[in-house]
């Protein structure tokens, strides 16, 4: 193993997906050169494969990890806590698309909600107010449909059945977005083919994704230093408590160090606290910018779980764009209801292969092979909401499990919060209610699948004994540390979380742009 050194301090920011990416671009369009470690390849559009498992396979974040707590997924998919990619671009290469901002009391959800038993709530040290001119910049950059003039997708028969059994129930606000994917030429991207494969690598390239936009962008300014196959293992200090470089392994085991003026991890909710945790030192016993005891504590990954109908007639969920409709009365907080908190109701279709892996995982006979013969009669819906963030949710080290390279595997734990478990059950029944409106002949409830929404556990904080960094993203503990993804919600909110991280890393790029040049970063 050869050790090379890169000695020129840079803005180094540790993943290259909606935060990461869209960072990076903000700070290299301000002039600010930026090195970029992505432990994953640099895949094209056309390098995608149309094919689920094989895409899969390709896309996937698939180094080893353990799961332990009593939700489902420990017992479903016990190596497969989260579905994330690791390529460049994210998991912005493998998302729904969906852009429906948070509401006002969800960045206050403890001074909304009140005390809940076991729930771990903080209000953010932010507002709405703070955030909307970043959510106007995020939506023109990302191109979500119904906003600022954007066209609405077309609407395919499975948006055609959510949207009537909707209406029949009484809904009034649903619709085919917002979602960030062009119904026509915008911003350099081309019209959506309606081809139903862009939900995992989009060869048409009619999706946002930090790989198809702000990467390339950024790389034309010629002030970012991207690095392919680049896992950062370690980010180092000095005696002063300043991050001074990461260290990180090539394609070939190779070991980098790369001296830094900033650090900004942006390496998604398990990754990026399991970096913090394996970066302990003398001066930081507990795991780098963990003097609360926070790092790693709080995640969540959404209240998630589907609906799938059958029909007498076909329906051909699988045409059109894969998720591109949503259902969004019941993301308010209404405690009558018996909860707190509110979710989403969003179309999905799953392809033959996906759907035989996650419809009900581990069935087998007539049961399983009926709902595979019912596939063009079948429509679906994915469930999305708030759930409480718990101090015993966390991801931790496991020593007695080892990657490739002989460092411990990230484990995540998790248990439903009882809250969660209320919200769930009233959600698969409203689904069920807007399927049987339009003459469903049977219905299925899908358990979660592995997590795509990962969040918290480097949650923002006002005090620094509750969290780990500011409102900005920085560190309390290690000044010219960031937070730059998911990791540094406080609270999950109902909404799918991407237009959020891109916002948030678009706030963060013009506060760490101002602290460079005035010398106080």
């Amino acid at each position: 193993m050869k050790s090379i050194d890169h000695t020129e301090p840079s803005v180094v920011v540790i993943g290259s997906g909606a935060g990461g990416g869209t960072l990076a671009y903000e700070l290299t369009k301000k002039g600010i050169p930026v090195v970029v470690l992505e432990a994953g390849p640099y895949l094209r559009n056309e390098d995608y494969m149309n094919l689920e498992w094989e895409a899969f396979n390709q896309m996937a974040w698939l180094d080893p990890r353990t799961t332990s707590g009593s939700w489902e997924i420990a017992r479903d998919f016990p190596n497969l806590p989260a579905w994330i990619v690791k390529a460049v671009g994210g998991t912005t290469t493998h998302w729904s698309g969906a852009t429906p901002r948070f509401k006002a009391h969800e960045f206050k959800a403890r001074s909304t909600y009140g005390h809940i038993d076991g729930a771990n709530l903080l209000d953010w040290p932010l507002s709405l107010t703070d955030l909307e001119p970043y959510y106007e910049r995020a939506e023109k950059a990302m191109g979500s449909t119904h906003r600022h003039g954007r066209p609405p997708l077309p609407a395919n028969n499975n948006y055609k059945v959510f949207a009537n059994g909707a209406e029949r129930v009484g809904y009034r606000h649903y619709a085919t977005g917002p979602y960030a994917t062009n119904a026509e030429p915008y911003d350099g991207r081309p019209a959506s083919i309606q081809d139903g494969f862009n939900f995992q690598g989009d060869k048409h390239g009619s999706k946002w994704s930090t790989m198809i936009r702000e990467i390339p962008r950024a790389l034309e300014t010629g002030l970012l230093d991207l690095r392919p196959e680049s896992t950062a293992v370690q980010i180092t200090h000095g005696s002063d408590g300043r991050a001074d470089g990461v260290i990180y392994l090539d394609a070939d085991g190779n070991m980098h160090r790369q001296a830094a003026a900033v650090v900004c991890v942006a390496g998604n909710s398990i990754e990026t606290p399991r970096l913090l945790l394996l970066s302990a030192t003398s001066q930081f016993p507990h795991g780098l910018a963990n003097s609360s005891g926070q790092v790693g504590r709080n995640y969540m990954r959404h209240l998630t779980g589907s609906v799938y109908a059958q029909f007498e007639q076909p329906v051909r969920m699988y045409r059109g764009e894969t998720m591109a409709g949503l259902i969004a009365d019941e993301s308010v907080h209404d405690p009558s209801r018996g909860f707190s908190g509110g979710f989403y109701m969003e179309t999905i279709s799953l392809g033959p292969a996906f759907l035989a892996s996650f419809v009900e995982p581990g069935e087998w006979g007539r049961a399983f092979t009926e709902k595979l013969d019912a596939y063009a009669r079948t429509a679906g819906m994915w469930i999305v909401g708030e759930d409480m963030p718990q101090e015993s949710n966390r991801v931790t080290l496991n020593s007695s499990a080892q990657d490739v390279n002989g460092l411990p595997v990230p484990n995540v734990h998790f248990d439903d919060h009882a809250n969660d478990v209320a919200m769930r059950s009233y959600a698969y029944s409203r689904g069920e209610a807007v399927y049987n409106a339009v003459g469903a002949v049977s219905t299925h409830r899908t358990r979660p699948y592995p997590s795509t929404h990962n969040l918290g556990t480097c949650r923002m904080s006002e005090r620094p004994e509750d969290g780990v960094v500011d409102a900005f993203g920085r560190a309390h503990d290690v000044p010219n540390l960031f937070i730059s993804d998911g990791s540094q919600f406080t609270t999950g909110a109902a909404a799918n979380p991407t237009l959020t991280i891109v916002a948030l890393a678009m706030r963060q790029a013009d506060y760490l742009a101002d602290q460079l040049k005035a010398g106080t970063v």
